[in-house]
């Protein structure tokens, strides 16, 4: 079997707020092999860009991480800060979601690939420099008549591809592409997913590619993880997971998509948690439908499963089975 380039173990992140530590990300698992693509779906808020950026070692001042991130072999959170960061970029490569925000507009994009190169890569020459910026461009379909352009003079959809060209030039192993299609029309983003497969099937990264569009998980990705609150609640192969959903919050998410056949919208009653202080037991027992007295009382554990809910324990005994009673909360106690 391929070695993992990628492997997370009980990671944790955590930001300090003033009423306390906030959990953003609290013990998540997974492994990522050469050429594969995972997507990390969940609502707004549940913690998948702090992952991502948990991983690249992008958090800003004040915020611990814990935990263990295997990358090619070396332990990521003890090596060295100045040996992390020339990890960064060469080995490990960043799609950002808003690259107008991350392009210097100041600066042609030849600076943009001289600039990361000469950092990163401080063998080669200026020549070489240029050919492999042109040779990661043209893999983006970008003509060379290009390379001295300002980002202002490309569309949002082209300077989405020179964002994913700096992170190509770089050949890392792997990369996080987060939110890569965001505010991008349907002919853009076809063509953005197009790309990430034609990357894969060329350079074989391991991809992360964070996103809310489950669509965009069924088109891309071998694996989907569904995360909610800052855990992991349920992870497989996309089309296990989507054709037999077993963690009550990814059947919610699926049924909340809108397609062709949609006949009745769907939402998923209530809000996401205070990742200051998250709900005691599973997480998303405030909000699920078929919550037990048990996941009130105790985190659900994700093995022998590979979801992360009480439903699928064959050994909890009936009387730990029993509905959730939830209070009742009338107008007159409301006022």
């Amino acid at each position: 079997m391929i070695e993992p380039v990628l492997d997370v173990s009980d990671l944790r992140v955590w930001y300090s707020g003033p009423s306390g530590p906030v959990r953003a990300v609290d013990g998540v698992s997974f492994t990522l092999r050469p050429g594969e693509v995972l997507g990390l779906v969940g609502e707004s808020g549940c913690g998948k860009s702090t992952l991502g950026r948990g991983l690249m070692g992008l958090v800003p001042r004040g915020a611990a991480v814990d935990g263990t991130i295997q990358f090619d072999g070396r332990s990521l959170l003890t090596l060295p800060r100045r040996e992390r960061d020339r990890l960064r970029g060469a080995g490990m490569g960043l799609i950002f979601q808003e690259p107008m925000t991350r392009l210097d507009p100041l600066m042609r994009i030849s600076a943009h690939f001289d600039e990361a190169l000469k950092t990163h890569e401080k063998n080669l020459s200026k020549h070489e420099r240029r050919d492999r910026a042109l040779e990661a461009l043209r893999a983006l379909g970008i003509p060379p008549t290009r390379f001295r352009n300002y980002p202002h003079e490309f569309s949002g959809g082209m300077r989405q591809r020179i964002m994913i060209a700096l992170a190509l030039a770089l050949r890392p192993k792997f990369i996080v592409a987060d939110e890569p299609t965001t505010a991008l029309d349907v002919l853009v983003e076809a063509q953005i997913l197009r790309i990430l497969r034609d990357i894969r099937e060329r350079f074989a990264p391991a991809i992360l590619l964070i996103t809310h569009n489950l669509g965009i998980v069924a088109e891309a990705c071998d694996r989907v993880a569904v995360m909610y609150a800052g855990r992991i609640v349920e992870q497989g192969p996309v089309r296990e997971v989507f054709a037999s959903p077993q963690h009550p919050y990814t059947k919610a998410l699926l049924e909340s998509t809108i397609s062709l056949s949609t006949q009745r919208l769907h939402s998923i009653p209530g809000a996401p948690p205070d990742l200051v202080e998250p709900p005691q037991g599973c997480r998303f027992h405030p909000r699920c439908p078929q919550a037990m007295q048990v996941c009130l009382d105790a985190p659900p554990s994700f093995e022998p499963h590979r979801t992360e809910c009480w439903l699928l324990d064959s050994s909890l005994p009936s009387s730990s089975r029993a509905p959730l009673v939830r209070e009742e909360v009338s107008v007159a106690d409301e006022a």
